[in-house]
């Protein structure tokens, strides 16, 4: 299931590859959160639908209400996909880089196998990736002090 979901993406990122948008321009608002060669290295796309894997084992693993889910963004791997509607908020674009610092760190295969397994295993809402990308939006947007994303979520993942 792992690597059909990964192949699932690796799709889904090229069959989208002319749309993505670097995240550099988010360079000044962000310089305190995330490095230049970060942002240089993230995309996002703006779509009208969020693009979910519609694989019937995921429904029978117990992730349908998370597929099912209405979302403002998703990130898959380096590239996030975000609703028209949502583009223009700081703090998804922000809370989506984090999520990106996430795959980085945690790989593909690590990525998908751990949010899975959280959201079966607490939900959406209580899946401790989800946690700490609402806590480090939350923080940024509330004029909080610099952190270097990056470097924060290695230190939570133990890396």
């Amino acid at each position: 299931m792992l690597n059909k979901i990964n192949n699932w993406i690796d799709n889904l990122n090229r069959t989208y590859s002319e749309q993505k948008i670097s995240c550099r321009q988010f360079l000044q608002p962000f310089a305190a959160f995330y490095s230049e060669a970060f942002l240089d290295n993230a995309s996002y796309v703006v779509v009208d639908k969020i693009p979910k894997p519609e694989f019937p084992e995921l429904s029978e693993m117990g992730l349908g209400d998370f597929i099912d889910m209405p979302a403002s963004a998703i990130t898959y791997k380096d590239t996030y996909y975000i609703l028209v509607q949502s583009a223009e908020s700081m703090r998804i674009h922000f809370h989506e880089l984090v999520h990106v610092a996430q795959w980085q760190l945690l790989g593909a295969q690590g990525f998908i196998s751990r949010y899975i397994q959280e959201i079966q295993q607490f939900g959406y809402a209580q899946a401790p990736l989800e946690k700490m990308a609402y806590a480090l939006d939350g923080h940024f947007a509330q004029g909080g002090e610099s952190i270097v994303v990056p470097n924060y979520v290695a230190k939570q993942l133990s890396f």
